[in-house]
Formats: structure tokens, sequence, C-alpha cells
């Protein structure tokens, strides 16, 4: 969603922006008229990045590691003074040479392009990202209110919100990227 977002903050500003994804559908259900899309490949993403002057990693794999989309022979490839923003920075980051930062701290150069890669980035917005934040989650807190925690395993999207449950890992994906798949067991049969 976030890169939705940016995408149609900087095309509204004037900016060429080229948006990679792994669905046109997707771009076109976002209403992005003016952003060129192009399917994602390390070849694609690599021709568009040798003139950007902005890149935004922002690539979402739940509950586990963001691929690296951006290689450091990517990066090096830039021209000098490039900015790269990593919002995937949380999962471990979509651009290779990324490295965690802080709101105190935010930028580091490497290959003389400037990287902003802000770990937690809505904590600069505390109030509003509450408000974000609570605004999504409401829908599981009156389910969870309502049905319980069995309840939620009888509802698909619902279960992915329970990430834990009676000393069990109840998401394959958090399983996963842990390297604990023995602790995993689905949330239904938890709640059976």
């Amino acid at each position: 969603v976030v890169g939705f977002h940016a995408a149609r903050t900087l095309n509204a500003m004037g900016a060429n922006v080229f948006q990679a994804g792994l669905s046109k559908g997707i771009l076109e259900s976002h209403d992005l008229q003016g952003v060129e899309y192009f399917y994602s490949t390390e070849t694609a993403i690599a021709k568009n990045c040798l003139d950007a002057d902005l890149v935004i990693g922002a690539v979402l794999n739940k509950g586990a590691k963001a691929p690296y989309v951006v290689t450091e022979e990517m990066i090096k490839s830039m021209r000098k003074g490039t900015v790269v923003v990593d919002v995937s920075i949380d999962q471990g980051g979509c651009i290779e040479t990324s490295r965690a930062t802080t709101h105190d701290n935010p930028v580091f150069k490497q290959h003389d392009v400037t990287h902003y890669c802000v770990t937690n980035m809505p904590g600069a917005y505390p109030r509003t990202s509450t408000i974000a934040l609570c605004a999504e989650t409401l829908k599981y807190i009156k389910l969870l209110a309502e049905h319980g925690v069995p309840g939620l395993g009888a509802q698909e999207n619902a279960c992915n919100a329970i990430n834990i449950y009676r000393s069990k890992i109840a998401n394959e994906q958090v399983a996963t990227s842990l390297n604990m798949l023995e602790y995993f067991i689905p949330l239904n049969k938890l709640c059976e």
C-alpha cells in the first residue's frame, strides 16, 4: 500500500513515476493514472534504476523477510546523488545495501547513493500512525471480542492476525522466518 501512496503523491507533484509490481490489476485498482507500470523482474528493475532520482523499495512478504529486489550492483549503477528509501527495512529490507537507521540518524551514503532506511517510519508521527493502526485493527478486535480466538480460527483473513496462541506459532510465515516450523500449528487446529 505504501508504494501506491508514494506513486500517487510523486505523480501529483509532477514526477515521472515508474512502478514495479507483479500484478497490473492491483495498480489499476489503486487508480494510478499517469504512473508507468512495469512487471517486476531483475532486468526491468536494473534498467529503471539507472536514471532514477529516487527509488522507493516497498516489498511486503507478510510475516517473513522481504526479498532483495534492488541489488548492490544496481546501487553502484545509479547516478551520484540518487536517493533510495527502503520502507521494507522492518522486514530486513528489500535493497541489498540497506541497513536499519533511526529517526535521530536517518541516512547514510553507500556508492554515492543516499539511503533512508528508518525502522518504524510511522513512529515519527505517533498520533497519526496510531489512528491508522486502530482503524485497521479494530475489525479484528471486534471479531476477537465477539467470538474469542476460536471464532477467529474460522475466519480465513482473521487467522493471519494471530501469530502466537497457546505457546504455539499460529502463523506459518512467522514460523518459517524464525526457522521454527516445528512449533507451527494452524490457528484453526489450535482452536479445536
